[in-house]
């Protein structure tokens, strides 16, 4: 890796901010405070009191699932951007957030989580899955994938899902807040078992990811390069999309729609470090944990007591860039 020393420089921002974030909410708590609190209680000495439990049990895991939620969906956005060869790729644009979320929301109008809440992981992949099988259709001509086509059969099929979402809260009233959750984008719910139950899909699926770097890098020059240079683009293709739509629809199945992470980041750092997915991937994943620890940080303490949706916050950021992203194609 060339930018070894800056990779650990990110690494180490991304602890430094994580640790800081857990100082601010409606309750500010020193920076040393939080430092004693974490080492009792790794140290076996978490007494419970009020100042623990706000930052052991409230922010802790709220914060990690931030930072997993960001990495998994930078480089889930990496690796479409990649392999469709598009700087539109993302999980937002492309409706495979929608589709993973619909499936979550037929999980929850039929009470599936009170049972197992892998029926609600397995349904939202599910859909994760059926969207990008159905915008690559959709949007492929005469065997390439234009990128206005590309977004427009994202965003049909993204308004279709959203619709459908709509409707079910409409039908299932009782179910209307748990849905309204999962089109907002949240990490208010998180807790521990959520974390491990996320932590192994994000790590695993990234490195499986990054150990096809130089694949993703073939494919980025296209099919007939590809071809010639005996990689197996469509079977590759395929398998880097299930790996990255069950990373996506795990996130969404706990943490919501949260939008523009995987546009965003991945563009970013290809500004900082280039095009090469061997260093593309890695600092998505550590840029993609930072960026949403300090969203998730403002949307809790922008307007304290209130708690506004994270997903607004990416939002807020992420749409003038799509919207910057696009006039530079067409001046292009």
């Amino acid at each position: 890796m060339k930018h070894r020393k800056l990779f650990f420089i990110v690494l180490i921002l991304l602890v430094i901010l994580e640790l800081y974030s857990l100082t601010l909410g409606a309750a500010d708590i020193s920076f040393n405070k939080v430092l004693a609190i974490i080492k009792d209680t790794i140290l076996g000495k978490y007494n419970g009191d009020i100042i623990s439990k706000i930052i052991v049990n409230i922010r802790g895991p709220r914060i990690l699932m931030a930072m997993l939620t960001g990495i998994g969906l930078a480089v889930s956005g990496a690796t479409f951007q990649g392999i469709f060869k598009n700087s539109m790729g993302d999980p937002y644009v492309l409706g495979v957030s929608s589709g993973a979320a619909l499936g979550a929301a037929v999980g929850l109008v039929f009470n599936l989580e009170s049972s197992n809440y892998i029926y609600i992981t397995l349904l939202a992949f599910i859909g994760a899955i059926t969207t990008i099988l159905l915008v690559y259709n959709i949007a492929k001509v005469g065997g390439r994938i234009p990128t206005e086509t590309l977004l427009l059969s994202g965003i049909a099929v993204n308004f279709l899902f959203s619709s459908l979402i709509s409707l079910m809260m409409i039908l299932k009233k009782e179910a209307m807040d748990k849905i309204i959750f999962w089109t907002l984008g949240s990490f208010n719910s998180s807790s521990y078992s959520q974390v491990l139950m996320v932590l192994p899909i994000v790590l695993i699926g990234g490195f499986l990811i990054y150990s096809k770097y130089k694949d993703i890098n073939i494919l980025s020059l296209g099919e007939e390069s590809a071809y010639s240079l005996g990689v197996q683009g469509e079977n590759i293709k395929k398998f880097l999309v299930i790996l990255s739509s069950l990373i996506v629809a795990t996130l969404v199945s706990f943490s919501g729609i949260i939008g523009f992470v995987g546009l965003v980041i991945p563009h970013i750092v290809r500004i900082i470090v280039g095009s090469n997915n061997r260093e593309v991937i890695p600092f998505s994943a550590l840029f993609g944990g930072i960026f949403l620890v300090v969203c998730d940080t403002i949307s809790r303490t922008i307007i304290p007591p209130t708690e506004l949706p994270v997903g607004a916050i990416t939002a807020l950021i992420g749409a003038p860039y799509f919207m910057y992203l696009l006039v530079q194609k067409k001046r292009g």
